[in-house]
């Protein structure tokens, strides 16, 4: 793509500047005729309206009298359970000192941080409520078409619950996450993104929540990301279960090298590149593991390892304390080490 793409800024304002809450919502016309497009986003928009909340947020520290109270922007995001728990984007409450949400109906709670992962841009917030709260139902983003269409609901500039509607333009791609790791299976759509629509819903023609938006390409038309809602179930089972992401590390520092053609031939690899090791900590399970500097990682369990970003993706929560075997290049030899990953602390 030309150019890089950009979380979309949690610094959101409403056209005056103030961050006290969303803008109201104008009236509407319901005498009219409507054709099936119109019907199938009215009713998608019926189903997940008022699950959609508006996100306030605060960063001055609560002890300092000069910066307590200090905004931090605004954002969306969306209830995903009738008692409380909403899902929104990392970015936008990272570091949060307090934060609000205003539901659809205007209702307006303080919440609190479950959890949040930033290499996958989301997190979970939690608001209080003594009657069960309108939530959205989650769907499946392994069952969607290029085509499809896509409704991205959000407060973008503080203009509450504002509907923009596209199509799913494009399904696996990656995008890196503001930590520096990438995020892998991202929606592109062309339902226009703005300031403010950090960690809205995408939605599907049933309702059903498909993604979370997260990000645009500055300039371009319509060229807009939201993270795979497959993903976001299983950042939510994680942060409900350890209140973090898990995920293993074996202590290397590496870059991305191609490999020779015939050095792929005589070994019969599957990948053209791997990881060329700069570093092994002391005493870390690649130390231990015999790894060296200047050996290339080609594979992971049998996992293909073609670059830095696949080596992390491959380092999942499920290697944690689990013996792997991990496959090198050294001088003219392919070795098979045995490894232990550990528990990637923060």
């Amino acid at each position: 793509m030309g150019s890089r793409p950009s979380f979309i800024d949690d610094l959101a304002r409403g056209p005056s500047g103030d961050h006290s809450g969303p803008a109201p919502l104008a009236g509407g016309n319901d005498d009219i005729l409507l054709d099936a497009y119109s019907r199938t986003v009215i009713g998608a928009l019926e189903r997940v309206q008022q699950a959609v909340a508006f996100v306030s947020v605060d960063r001055g520290s609560p002890t300092d009298a000069a910066t307590r109270g200090a905004r931090g922007g605004t954002g969306s995001g969306f209830l995903f359970t009738p008692d409380g728990y909403l899902l929104t984007n990392s970015h936008v409450v990272h570091g949060a000192s307090a934060l609000r949400v205003t539901l659809g109906d205007g209702s307006t709670y303080d919440a609190s941080i479950v959890g949040d992962d930033p290499s996958t841009d989301l997190a979970v917030v939690r608001i209080g409520s003594a009657e069960p709260l309108p939530h959205a139902e989650l769907g499946e983003s392994a069952k969607l078409r290029v085509g499809q269409i896509a409704i991205a609901v959000g407060n973008p500039l503080g203009l509450a619950q504002t509907v923009t509607t596209g199509v799913v333009s494009a399904l696996g791609r990656s995008l890196r996450s503001t930590s520096g790791r990438m995020i892998y299976d991202v929606i592109q759509t062309d339902a226009a993104l703005n300031p403010g629509n950090s960690g809205g819903p995408l939605v599907n023609s049933a309702g059903q929540v498909i993604g979370v938006n997260t990000a645009i390409i500055p300039g371009a038309q319509a060229i807009c990301f939201a993270t795979a809602i497959d993903t976001a179930k299983w950042v939510i089972m994680q942060l409900f279960a350890h209140g973090r992401v898990r995920r293993a590390h074996i202590g290397v520092a590496g870059t991305t090298v191609p490999v020779a053609r015939k050095t792929q031939r005589y070994f019969e690899l599957s990948t053209t590149s791997g990881v060329r090791v700069m570093e092994v900590v002391k005493g870390s399970p690649a130390a231990q593991g015999g790894l060296r500097v200047d050996d290339t990682i080609v594979a992971i369990d049998a996992i293909a390892v073609d670059g830095v970003d696949t080596l992390q993706r491959v380092l999942d929560g499920s290697r944690i304390d689990r013996v792997v075997e991990v496959t090198v290049l050294r001088l003219t030899q392919k070795l098979v080490l045995r490894v232990t990953p550990v528990e990637l602390a923060g």
